[in-house]
């Protein structure tokens, strides 16, 4: 059977849709047509936020409620009008990756099945110095988006001391992200830098609110991740669709609507209307480039008074000045018996369950919380550590459980891991560039 497809145009270009009616969003009914026609009317606003830079295809072949998997090296053949771009990754390996320059890439991207916009911090004319840092922050489980917001302003006033403008937005789930266009001066190590000084700062002023710890079991309130500047990683562009139950997109706000604003009006159906009406939040940000100069005299006052360099992502080579990429929860305490250490250690956490999909995990730990009902009765929603962890191809997900709200008589040892799915070759653990 011959394959459906549409055609539509966009900035002068036809672009061929093969299967428009499949569905993307299937509880709401949105097709491959309607993410299409979602991106042509928001197309200026998405295409600010990849023009010109290396972007990751995040594909979602059977729609939002199923599995993705990232690609890196665009397909062959490519139309003749595609723009590509070569980028070199940290293990040394290149790819030549989507670089779009006009919203009808944007189209390709989504003909493919790509939900969300997954830029590099860099333009294709230099990929070694990025010209934005990204604030990314990330609620803990039981914070509100109030929370968000106070933390968002904290960081709008460490920015405002160090002379940089910036640019809130959504992040379509539960975060919320806050980029910065910077000079091209600096390479991606010292902006990393720089968004590492931020995040420490901003604890500082609001410790009980925020923090800078990679490690999971010693996070609380808003963690601000620093090593979404490290190179290779990406997050959702503004604008982009997200894979929520209620196709939420990421929303370019001003500062006086992040306070007021409800992370869930902003939708696939709900997001046009408002383009049309303001057109988009973030016009103005390209001419706003600022330098990280102050951040990295933090970043070295920081250093001065003991603190080093912080974790890095775990698929990234050991970093001169890093600490052991050990978790806390695996430190063994100096001097303490091995078979003791393990009862005794400050960050008591145990692993339930792998799996490919989110919910099989989820459901593992459902079974435990029925196999130890009182030590779950103890849990608080930060206690349960769910780990999207990166993959080769795509992601899978891990659950833990700190148990240091539970009585320690009342502490489950670990138990066989359930689920217990085989993650290796295409899921291999943490990654690798493909």
């Amino acid at each position: 059977m011959a394959t459906v497809h549409t055609e539509v145009e966009a900035d002068g270009r036809v672009v061929r849709i093969s299967n428009p009616d499949k569905p993307f969003f299937s509880a709401r009914g949105e097709t491959k047509l309607d993410l299409v026609r979602y991106y042509l009317a928001v197309g200026p606003g998405a295409l600010r936020g990849v023009r010109e830079r290396p972007t990751v295809l995040k594909r979602y072949p059977n729609g939002a409620e199923g599995e993705f998997f990232y690609q890196k090296r665009v397909p062959s053949p490519l139309p003749e009008w595609m723009e590509t771009v070569t980028v070199t990754f940290p293990s040394g390996r290149s790819a030549r990756e989507l670089c779009p320059v006009d919203v009808a890439h944007l189209i390709w991207a989504v003909n493919l099945g790509c939900l969300d916009l997954n830029p590099w911090a860099v333009r294709r004319s230099d990929v070694d110095h990025p010209d934005e840092l990204r604030v990314d922050l990330d609620p803990m489980p039981g914070v509100d988006w109030s929370q968000m917001v106070d933390v968002a302003y904290v960081a709008r006033e460490v920015l405002d001391d160090a002379g940089l403008v910036g640019w809130p937005k959504t992040s379509g789930s539960r975060g919320m992200h806050v980029f910065v266009r910077i000079e091209r001066r600096w390479t991606f190590d010292q902006v990393r830098r720089a968004a590492l000084a931020l995040a420490r700062e901003v604890e500082r002023r609001a410790p009980a609110l925020a923090t800078s710890k990679w490690w999971k079991e010693e996070r609380h309130g808003v963690f601000l991740d620093y090593n979404q500047n490290a190179k290779d990683r990406t997050v959702a562009g503004a604008y982009s669709v997200r894979p929520t139950p209620d196709a939420r997109v990421s929303a370019p706000l001003t500062w006086d609507e992040i306070g007021a604003c409800d992370p869930a009006d902003f939708t696939l159906t709900s997001m046009p209307a408002r383009f049309v009406e303001i057109g988009d939040r973030h016009a103005a940000m390209d001419a706003h480039a600022g330098s990280i100069d102050a951040l990295l005299e933090l970043s070295a006052r920081q250093e001065k008074d003991g603190l080093g360099d912080a974790p890095w992502p775990p698929h990234y080579r050991k970093q001169a000045g890093e600490a052991p990429r050990v978790a806390p929860s695996r430190r063994r305490a100096p001097g303490a018996p091995t078979k003791l250490e393990e009862r005794r250690r400050a960050y008591p956490v145990i692993e339930i369950g792998r799996a490919r999909q989110k919910a099989d995990a989820l459901a593992g730990f459902e079974r435990w919380k029925a196999r130890h009902p009182e030590a779950g009765a103890h849990l608080q929603p930060a206690d349960v550590l769910v780990d999207a962890m990166r993959g080769r191809f795509r992601t899978w997900t891990r659950v833990r459980v700190n148990l240091q709200h539970v009585p320690e008589p009342l502490r489950p040892a670990q138990e066989p891991l359930d689920p217990d799915e085989n993650l290796a070759d295409d899921w291999i653990r943490h990654g690798r560039d493909g």
